[in-house]
Formats: C-alpha cells, structure tokens, sequence
C-alpha cells in the first residue's frame, strides 16, 4: 500500500504507523459527561469500506496525516496533513 503524503510524495506504508480512526482527534472537552470519554476510549466502529484515519509518517517528514481509504479493496483514496484539518463541529 502506497500512501500519499503531502509533503514526501507517495510512500510505502512501512514509513508510516497507523494510529486509529480520525475522530480521536475529537476528544471530549472539559467537563464531558463519563459516557462520552467511555465512547471516545472504548467504543469505535469498525466499518467496512472507506474510512478516515491518523497515520503518522514516522520515516519521513515526523508529519501527521489524515488518510482516506477503503477497507475492502484497500485502496487508498487521498491524504491530508492534520493540521490543515477543519474540526468536526
């Protein structure tokens, strides 16, 4: 699997290390109610089909990147930087 980074260019998934769904970037904040850190630690979904995740580009440019793919036929459809990112509102 090839991953395009923003910065780097297209490169191979061994430079990078997979993180998790995007919307652990969206933490509760301060004051959240219990069941929403238990939901935001504990309880992910696990689709199949195109996904939004956190990948950090570890042998590269040390950068974070927000990587859309499909988990089916594991073909990846764009990347972003997450600090170019827009917050969930």
């Amino acid at each position: 699997m090839r991953i395009p980074c923003p910065i780097c260019g297209a490169r191979d998934r061994r430079e990078f290390y997979y993180y998790g769904a995007e919307d652990y970037l969206d933490r509760p904040g301060e004051g959240a109610d219990p069941s929403a850190w238990d939901d935001y630690l504990h309880n992910r979904a696990n689709p199949a089909g195109v996904t939004r995740d956190l990948w950090y580009h570890d042998a590269g440019c040390a950068a974070w990147l927000v990587v859309e793919r499909d988990t089916v036929t594991h073909e990846v459809l764009g990347a972003e930087l997450v600090a170019g990112r827009r917050a969930k509102r």
